[in-house]
C-alpha cells in the first residue's frame, strides 16, 4: 500500500473499468471520487478544494473528454490530468497535449503503469513551484529574491505585474496556463477582465525575455485558452 492522501478524480463511465480503477488506487491510499459522465466530471473537477490529479476518459456520456479538459482549464482549473482513451493515435494525444492534459494512457492498459504515471504526475506537480533563488532559460537569468532578471549580460526592467506574471509562467513551466487562470492567480481577480488586457501585459514581457518576440520560443500561446511556458 502506498502512503498518500492525495486526492485523485476518477472519469470513467464503463462501470467494470472505472469500478476497478476505484478499488485500486483506494487500496493504494488515495482519497478517491468517481464520476461517469462530462456534466458530473465538471461539476467535480471545478470544486474546491481542486482535486491532485485527475484520471480522464475521452469516450464519455454528455460531453466527452476533450471537452471536459478544454472548458477545465479555461474555468482556471490547474490540477494535473492524464488522460484514458482506447484512441492511440499520434492526432488523439497531441489535441489532449494541446488541451493542457499531463500525459495520455491508452486502454487497455496496465494498472500499476498507469499507478507509476500518476506518482510521476503528482511529483511533477509538486515540485512545479520554484525552490532555488534563481532560474535561467535562453540568455535569462530570473533572481526571485531581488525580482530581477540579467539578460545578454544587462539587467531588465520589468513592471512589478510583469515579473508576477513570469514567475507564474516559470512556477507552472510545461503546463498550460488560462487566462483566468492568471487573472485569479496574479491579479487577484475573480471576476471578468479583457482578454486584451492580459494579451498586452504578455506582449510587453516577451518583448523584454524573447529573442524574437515575434515567434516567442518561450510565452507560447494556446490558443482558445493562454499560454504555456516552454522554458
Amino acid at each position: 500500500m502506498e502512503t498518500t492522501n492525495a486526492r485523485i478524480l476518477i472519469v470513467e463511465d464503463d462501470p467494470e473499468v472505472g469500478t476497478g480503477l476505484e478499488d485500486f488506487f483506494s487500496i493504494k491510499g488515495y482519497d478517491v471520487t468517481r464520476a461517469t459522465d462530462g456534466s458530473e466530471a465538471m461539476q467535480q473537477i471545478t470544486t474546491l478544494p481542486p482535486y491532485d490529479v485527475v484520471l480522464l476518459d475521452v469516450m464519455l456520456p454528455e460531453k466527452d473528454g476533450f471537452d471536459v479538459l478544454r472548458e477545465a482549464r479555461k474555468a482556471g482549473v490547474d490540477s494535473p490530468v492524464i488522460m484514458l482513451t482506447v484512441k492511440g493515435q499520434d492526432k488523439h494525444k497531441l489535441r489532449g497535449f494541446d488541451l493542457g492534459a499531463d500525459d495520455y494512457v491508452t486502454k487497455p492498459f496496465n494498472a500499476e503503469e498507469l499507478a507509476a504515471r500518476v506518482r510521476a504526475v503528482l511529483e511533477r506537480s509538486r515540485s512545479s513551484e520554484v525552490d532555488d533563488d534563481a532560474f535561467t532559460f535562453g540568455d535569462v537569468k530570473v533572481d526571485f529574491d531581488t525580482h530581477t532578471a540579467i539578460k545578454d549580460g544587462e539587467e531588465v526592467e520589468f513592471t512589478s505585474l510583469e515579473f508576477d506574471i513570469l514567475e507564474y509562467f516559470i512556477n507552472h513551466r510545461g503546463r498550460t496556463v488560462s487566462r483566468k487562470q492568471l487573472l485569479r492567480d496574479v491579479w487577484g481577480i475573480s471576476g471578468d477582465i479583457t482578454t486584451r488586457t492580459i494579451d498586452r501585459h504578455v506582449a510587453s514581457l516577451r518583448k523584454k525575455i524573447e529573442p524574437d518576440p515575434t515567434e516567442p520560443q518561450f510565452i507560447e500561446t494556446v490558443y482558445g485558452i493562454g499560454y504555456k511556458f516552454a522554458g
